[in-house]
């Protein structure tokens, strides 16, 4: 991990460490934005999502990268998505949003290297027959 990286987080209103994590990647209310210095939280900042159907899960992935997001835990994403992050330089780790309590343990998940880089056998292969709830 470098010594500064901006994280980013999907959260529920009204975003911040005491957050829910959202279920939804593109569809989330904002993205929790973490300073990370020094493998310390340095600051925290909140950026609201943008229109989904404007881009589709395209439009979070660029609104990430012109905020300088270098890295993203999600519980899920379908592939369209992760091959943009990949391309805009945007590290994706999974994380089971059923096992964290909120964005400070997401937060605190990465820094301790819990999380694996998600692959892209594990994105979502589409909604059809409801298999794809958690992105």
């Amino acid at each position: 991990m470098t010594s500064s990286i901006m994280l980013a987080v999907p959260s529920d209103n009204p975003g911040g460490l005491a957050a829910n994590i959202s279920g939804h990647f593109g569809h989330c209310d904002l993205f929790t934005l973490i300073n990370i210095q020094e493998g310390k939280v340095a600051s925290v900042d909140t950026v609201n999502n943008v229109a989904h159907s404007a881009g589709g899960c395209l439009a979070p992935v660029n609104l990430l990268r012109d905020k300088g997001v270098g890295a993203i835990v999600v519980g899920g994403m379908g592939a369209r998505p992760m091959q943009a992050f990949a391309e805009a330089g945007i590290a994706v780790y999974y994380a089971d949003r059923n096992a964290l309590q909120n964005v400070s343990a997401a937060a605190d998940g990465f820094l301790a290297g819990k999380f694996p880089q998600m692959r892209p056998e594990q994105t979502c292969q589409g909604h059809e027959g409801g298999s794809c709830q958690h992105h």
